[in-house]
């Protein structure tokens, strides 16, 4: 009995520092750096787009920022035209403060003058804001207008806003957010119609993330040796064409009615993996939230979600036949109750036509 009880304290601590962890990610003073690794992983996709353009990294302090590092020492390799990085904290080259100063500050770099192969100092234009310098700002804007593509991390609670501004700016960009942010009112639109996707991603689906100071995380999640945090709930996002956006994805399974049931809520069925999607059946599916990381639009449109297409249970079965909750699809079970499942997209197949 006490063997059991620990068990289930022990569980529930994990949860609650899991649930910390997931705060973190949404706290607006939460510092998360990139690392450099990463970043390059991630970027060596986009070379071509690169290429003669303006970068603009508007939610990174250079003294800390990987993106400013990764930009300036492969400036010329990469053959940009110049690189902006735009921050709240003090311009003291020497020494990185998490204090504000009075005014924030932005760099301009236009690559290695003097050919010894190092973004020096004296090839840095310090300017300063007469604001903030909050990407919002008229002043940040001013530099979003005159750049090509955005390059960064930014606040993950802003994320929605911060992509609103890059799109009503009809900008490009490559940056970092939450997966779960997909699916959100904001964002999924912009998804569906083909104006932003996923990228690449991290190596095994795990991003780790420098921060100033320790928290309290699970077991595995903060190495103490390293200072990194270990996320699997965040992922690239971009709205430059890549080779991956095209990949087929090869079909194999066939379809039958007992592996493959439809919702009580909604006229489409389940596949339960996105491995598994039938590869005879051109009807509405519904499929894991994780194949948005293999979405081809030229193989596959996506209709909706769960969030807006799940008709209430209310409406179809008695009460106490199931778990109520948000909007989501059922699958009825053999004793007459329903299963609620996780989040679902609906997809379906597109014909030769494109449709």
């Amino acid at each position: 009995m006490a063997n059991k009880e620990n068990k289930l304290s022990r569980t529930k601590e994990i949860k609650i520092k899991n649930a910390s962890l997931n705060k973190a990610i949404l706290e607006k003073d939460g510092e998360f750096y990139t690392q450099l690794n990463d970043i390059e992983n991630e970027l060596n996709n986009y070379k071509n787009h690169l290429k003669g353009k303006v970068i603009f990294c508007n939610c990174d302090d250079p003294r800390v920022s990987n993106f400013f590092h990764y930009f300036s020492y492969n400036f010329e390799r990469l053959q940009l035209k110049k690189l902006i990085s735009a921050c709240y904290k003090s311009d003291d080259v020497e020494h990185f403060t998490r204090k504000k100063s009075i005014t924030a500050s932005y760099l301009e770099y236009e690559g290695d003058k003097n050919r010894n192969k190092v973004p020096d100092p004296e090839e840095i234009g310090i300017k300063r804001f007469k604001g903030d310098g909050d990407f919002r700002s008229e002043e940040s804007l001013k530099l979003l207008r005159d750049s090509d593509i955005v390059v960064t991390n930014p606040p993950f609670s802003l994320f929605r806003e911060f992509i609103s501004v890059l799109v009503k700016n009809k900008k490009k960009f490559i940056v970092i957010g939450p997966i779960m942010q997909a699916t959100a009112k904001e964002i999924f639109p912009l998804i569906m119609t083909n104006q932003m996707w996923l990228g690449y991603g991290f190596n095994g689906g795990n991003a780790f993330f420098k921060i100033p100071s320790p928290k309290e995380f699970a077991d595995g999640v903060y190495d103490v040796k390293t200072g990194l945090v270990k996320f699997r709930n965040v992922t690239w996002y971009t709205n430059l064409e890549i080779p991956k956006r095209n990949q087929e994805w090869i079909l194999w399974k066939k379809f039958n009615k007992q592996e493959f049931p439809k919702y009580a809520n909604y006229p489409a069925i389940e596949v339960t993996e996105k491995k598994h999607i039938p590869c005879d059946y051109f009807g509405q599916m519904g499929v894991p939230t994780t194949f948005l990381h293999v979405h081809n639009p030229k193989q596959f449109k996506i209709i909706g979600t769960c969030g807006t297409l799940a008709k209430p249970m209310s409406k179809i079965a008695p009460q106490g036949t199931y778990s109520p909750g948000g909007p989501r699809f059922y699958l009825k079970n053999k004793d007459l109750t329903y299963r609620r499942l996780q989040p679902r997209l609906i997809i379906q197949r597109v014909d030769n036509d494109g449709h």
